[in-house]
């Protein structure tokens, strides 16, 4: 990242500053945030059942009742538990909406980080951990306005539910929110959701660009493509060979471009980008909106790959393993190929397509699990509203955009069951992205504590 190198190994031990905790409401919000970072949640490694436990006992102090919060694992993941926290509301002709984060966190290796990432580091207007962000930081906000909303004695019309989940950042691991979704709905049960997946945009100087509303999402979905020989003695080789025609399988796949297609949401989100921008770019989305079969200005938009990706299912490889000696013809060779899948699309009309650019020598299957279809959400006026009327008041003159995430979250598997989830606006981020998923993943304290005042006043706008 732009200026740490010369920050060096000294700032790697830089004690923790005052930040901006200078309520007593912030500073608890702050330990609350620590602690939750600093509580490793990275799969097989850490916890997230430690971690939940550590919000419940927060909400229980709080003065929550124990029927008001539910703890859930299952017994062969006994370390990727979740809570469920309600806030009963006074009207019951108003459906319950739901707060959804992710506890879990992407690996971090020590060795590859200028500072311990499950140390909670500030440094020239940063936080750094792993999780600051993803998902931490949003998880944090919920918990502390749960916390909050009862030591306030604020009491909602509409019932206020917190779930916190685990899985969210592996395909293979236990997944909290398929778990509620499948078998205890009835915890999760609301008329909408917020999550992840929204935010904002700063410029290079850290001024606001856009905030953004995540209305729908791909699904992420893994294939393996196999390719399989009898093999021999590599001082004999044949025109068969498994490492070569799995080759030709993946540069099929890499040559193929997924047809355009547009959601009501991914239609004004390029809708307002052709605005904005203008230009030749601005010309070619026009265009193609108006024929998603102009090859032309396809070509053009897709020169940028979120707006490529945010056109249409993307399949890519991303692992290799192949042959078993090294004198000796290949006997497999296997590819995985990740697919993140365009609303509406199946993973069976993709898996179709996958085997065709295969051909008859490799065998695709998709891996388990298989991700339910994505359903998007509508662009309703009562979600976004509220949206845009308490951001005018907290980030006056910034454009809000609803988008579609070309990657994933859990609100997939709650959509299955029929709740809408919006990835709320309101948390700024560089526009690097700030190193999630990567090396020394940051936020702005500026831009937690703004997050933080934001969303506690977004929820109460659609609590009453």
């Amino acid at each position: 990242m732009r200026g740490l190198g010369m920050i060096g190994a000294v700032l790697a031990c830089a004690p923790m500053v005052a930040g901006a905790q200078n309520r007593p409401d912030e500073k608890a919000f702050f330990a609350l945030y620590k602690e939750m970072v600093e509580t490793n949640t990275v799969a097989n490694v850490g916890s997230c059942t430690k971690a939940a436990a550590q919000v419940g006992a927060r909400l229980k102090a709080a003065g929550y009742a124990d029927a008001d919060i539910t703890y859930f694992s299952v017994p062969d993941h006994p370390n990727d538990g979740g809570v469920v926290a309600v806030l009963k509301g006074s009207d019951p002709a108003m459906k319950p909406m739901l707060l959804l984060g992710h506890l879990d966190v992407v690996e971090a290796k020590r060795a590859d980080w200028q500072r311990d990432p499950f140390t909670l580091v500030e440094e020239n207007g940063y936080y750094y951990a792993r999780g600051t962000v993803d998902d931490k930081a949003m998880s944090s906000i919920w918990a502390d306005a749960m916390v909050r909303f009862r030591q306030q004695s604020y009491h909602p019309r509409r019932t206020i539910k917190l779930a916190l989940t685990c899985g969210e950042e592996t395909t293979w691991a236990f997944n909290g929110a398929q778990w509620l979704a499948q078998n205890r709905p009835d915890l999760v049960a609301a008329e909408f959701a917020l999550n992840e997946g929204g935010g904002g945009l700063l410029d290079a100087q850290g001024k606001r660009q856009l905030l953004s509303v995540q209305v729908g999402e791909k699904a992420a979905q893994n294939f393996t493509l196999t390719a399989t020989n009898p093999g021999g003695h590599s001082s004999a080789p044949t025109p068969d060979n498994a490492i070569y025609e799995l080759a030709d399988a993946i540069k099929a796949v890499q040559g193929y471009e997924f047809p355009v297609k547009f959601t009501d949401t991914t239609r004004a989100f390029f809708t307002a980008n052709a605005k904005m921008r203008g230009g030749e770019l601005g010309d070619a989305i026009r265009r193609l909106l108006a024929n998603p079969q102009d090859q032309a200005a396809d070509a053009i938009v897709s020169r940028d790959k979120v707006l490529h990706s945010t056109l249409r299912t993307t399949c890519v490889a991303t692992l290799l393993n192949a042959g078993h000696a090294e004198n000796a013809l290949p006997q497999r060779a296997t590819a995985n190929v990740n697919c993140r899948i365009f609303p509406g699309e199946t993973v069976d009309t993709t898996l179709a397509k996958l085997k065709e650019l295969a051909g008859p020598k490799v065998t695709v299957t998709a891996n388990q699990p298989i991700r339910p279809v994505a359903v998007p959400p509508t662009l309703d006026p009562k979600i976004l509203g509220p949206m845009t009327r308490v951001a005018a008041k907290h980030f006056p003159g910034v454009p809000i955009l609803p988008s579609m995430s070309t990657g994933a979250t859990d609100g997939i598997f709650l959509e299955a069951i029929g709740i809408p989830v919006y990835g709320a606006p309101g948390t700024f981020l560089d526009p690097d992205f700030n190193g999630i998923h990567g090396l020394n993943e940051r936020i702005r304290v500026s831009s937690l504590y703004d997050a933080r005042n934001y969303l506690f006043d977004l929820v109460k706008a659609y609590a009453g």
